[in-house]
Order: structure tokens, then sequence, then C-alpha cells
């Protein structure tokens, strides 16, 4: 079977990225709260974000993971690299359209809210945050926890669903339900990064503070995802190197990020 080549997985990456930002922040923007004529809520709330954004992950995987790995997200190539299951020259080449995917479906949000009368983004296009802009308030330091451990937590289930070792054909699953529990434990501390992509997506048209406070949600992630793909191999074993095997890149030169 023929390897995709680098400008099909950056197109996988790009329209997985863009999935993941447009169905999970999309839904905190236009589902979350949501009330009826007479005021009967309506809305989702958080229980129905987090499922949002793990069914996003869970599709994304298996419509995509076999053509770029299903990524969507810098932490978890930096991840991946580090644990050698992708080679490090494709990472500049997946962030860079990671960041783009997100970008082009914040976008997409931000002209879709905009048709509902008085809506305004500042404040309202599900960015992250920390203190007065944390949902429930929480410091920086307790944000900087969540966000390193939690993203450690999902690459570490990232790492061993798709581990040649493990059972085949539930890697999506197990990806998407960890990231909806991720979601339900956090959405009230950070409204949940785990992912640059995501939170950089929104942060520019939220304005209200999330530019400023970007920096924590390209770190902590980073540092998590880091942790988890160096101590993966030493934990568990390595089975098998994927970085290793002959990839078709030979578009890395003449191809550029979307």
């Amino acid at each position: 079977m023929r390897e995709p080549t680098m400008l099909h997985r950056l197109a996988a990456e790009f329209i997985g990225t863009f999935w993941l930002v447009l169905g999970g922040c999309g839904s905190a923007v236009f589902a979350a709260k949501f009330a009826s004529a007479d005021g009967v809520s309506l809305g989702i709330g958080f229980l129905g974000v987090a499922l949002a954004f793990g069914l996003t992950v869970l599709t994304g995987v298996y419509a995509f993971g076999t053509i770029s790995g299903g990524h969507f997200n810098p932490a978890v190539t930096l991840g991946a690299a580090l644990a050698r299951r992708v080679e490090w020259k494709v990472l500049p080449a997946y962030w860079i359209t990671q960041v783009i995917g997100g970008l082009v479906a914040g976008v997409v949000i931000y002209f879709i809210a905009k048709g509902r009368d008085g809506w305004s983004a500042t404040g309202n296009m599900a960015a992250n945050g920390y203190g007065e802009h944390s949902p429930g308030g929480y410091s920086l330091v307790a944000v900087l926890i969540t966000e390193v451990v939690l993203t450690g937590i999902f690459l570490l289930v990232i790492l061993g669903s798709t581990d040649d070792r493990a059972p085949k054909g539930f890697a999506g699953l197990s990806i998407g339900l960890t990231l909806t529990l991720i979601h339900l434990i956090s959405i009230p501390i950070s409204n949940t990064s785990v992912n640059p992509a995501r939170s950089t997506a929104v942060a520019f048209f939220n304005g209200d503070g999330a530019p400023m406070q970007l920096w924590v949600f390209w770190l902590a992630p980073l540092v998590g995802a880091a942790i988890a793909g160096i101590a993966y191999p030493y934990l568990f074993g390595r089975h098998e190197e994927l970085a290793d095997r002959p990839v078709r890149d030979d578009a890395l030169e003449d191809n550029a990020a979307p």
C-alpha cells in the first residue's frame, strides 16, 4: 500500500484540527447556554461541550489517523516525536498546519456567531484562561498544574492506545473518551486546553485577556506532553519505533504547510 505523502499528512492535520476546534469550541459558543422562547434552558452545558470535544477527536482519529497519525494538536506531535512515533523533521510543518487549521475554524465560529443580534466576541469565544479569566477563578499555578498533568495523561493514553501491542481498532474510542473526561475535569479550571492550537484558534477573537495568557496554554501542554513522550518508552518499553520506518516524506521539501 502506498504511504501518504507529506501533502496528504498535512491535509489530514489541517482538516482534523479544524474539525476539533469547530466542533469543540463551536459547541461551547453556540450551544452551551441556550434558552427557549419561554426561558427553558436547552443548553448542553459542561457535559455537552466535553462530549463534543471527545467526539471530534474520536471521529477525526478514525477518519485521518491512518494518514497523519491523527494528532490535531502540537503537544501530541511533540510527545509522539519524543516517543519516536513520528519523525522529528515533520514537527514544524505539523505545528504550523495545526495552528492554521484551528485559526480557520475560529474564523468560521466568529462569523457564524456574529449573525446573532447583540452577540460580542469579547469573552465569548471559549478561550482559555486563569485568574479572573478562569471559569472558576482558579489561579495561574492551579491552571499550570492541571494542564501539565492532564496533557501528560492524554499523551500516555494516546501512546498506549496506538502501541502495536494494543488491541486493534479501539484507539479512536480510547482517545476520544479520554479527552471527554479531561474536559469534564478541567472546564471549570481553565476552560480546558491541553492543545495549543485549540487555544490559539480563539484567543485573539475572544480578547479580554486571552491573548496575554496564551503563553500558559502553549507552555503547560508542551511540558506535559514532553514528560509523557520521554517517560512512555522507559515505563512500558518500546515495541516498535515508527520513526525508524521508511515513509514517503519526499514532499516535505516541495510542499509548504497549508
